[in-house]
């Protein structure tokens, strides 16, 4: 596997061109490799610093692919907010597996995952991540209560549970595709039993109806 073009830093910016050296050459590396494990001393070379430097701004290799992984999240699936809890669930939740099935996505996650199971630091900050991707859930559905979207007896930590519990088992377990069709019928599957019918916000369009928005908004 070829390495990545060594990163060089120099000046006043040395240490933010350093940490963004860092992240990319993890991320590269990684990607090319497949998701197979990558070492702290691959990452630093290819990014033209020493290993020293990689340790003093994070404990451990996965908490830098954690921090790549972090950024990739933030900027690939934000929370928007529609009016309406189909279009945010939907549009949330085909942002989240369009980005995850990307090589590069689905290769720091599965790393990430490996590193958590022996690296307690990793496990920390897996778990700071995966509260800050859940809070967004919890803001879509705490929204939809407050507009009245919900019945009674929707049970929001549940529903959160089952959007992830999908993403994880399909990407990390069973290796099954992630796509904006699986997304859209993932958020009729949760919202179904729970939209209330005295709801008179903004139309409702059906999760296929929603796709093809999307779609035909990327072509534009």
């Amino acid at each position: 596997m070829p390495s990545p073009s060594p990163r060089t830093h120099t000046g006043r910016r040395r240490n933010d061109a350093a940490r963004r050296a860092i992240l990319d050459a993890a991320t590269e590396l990684l990607t090319r490799s497949g998701g197979t494990a990558v070492t702290t001393a691959e990452i630093a070379a290819a990014a033209g610093v020493s290993k020293q430097t990689i340790y003093r701004w994070w404990p451990s290799k996965g908490a830098v692919l954690l921090e790549a992984m972090t950024e990739w999240a933030r900027s690939s699936a934000p929370d928007r907010d529609t009016g309406a809890v189909r279009a945010d669930l939907t549009t949330f939740l085909t942002a989240t597996f369009t980005a995850a099935a990307t090589p590069t996505a689905a290769a720091l996650l599965r790393a990430v995952l490996a590193e958590a199971q022996t690296d307690p630091a990793t496990t920390d900050l897996l778990e700071e991540f995966a509260r800050d991707r859940r809070a967004i859930l919890h803001r879509i559905f705490d929204r939809a209560g407050a507009r009245g979207e919900l019945r009674e007896g929707a049970d929001p930590e549940l529903l959160v549970d089952q959007a992830y519990g999908v993403l994880w088992y399909r990407l990390a377990v069973a290796r099954l595709p992630l796509t904006a069709d699986i997304a859209a019928r993932l958020a009729d599957s949760l919202l179904g039993p729970y939209e209330s019918p005295h709801f008179h916000g903004p139309a409702r369009a059906t999760a296929g109806q929603l796709r093809r928005r999307s779609t035909t908004d990327r072509g534009r």
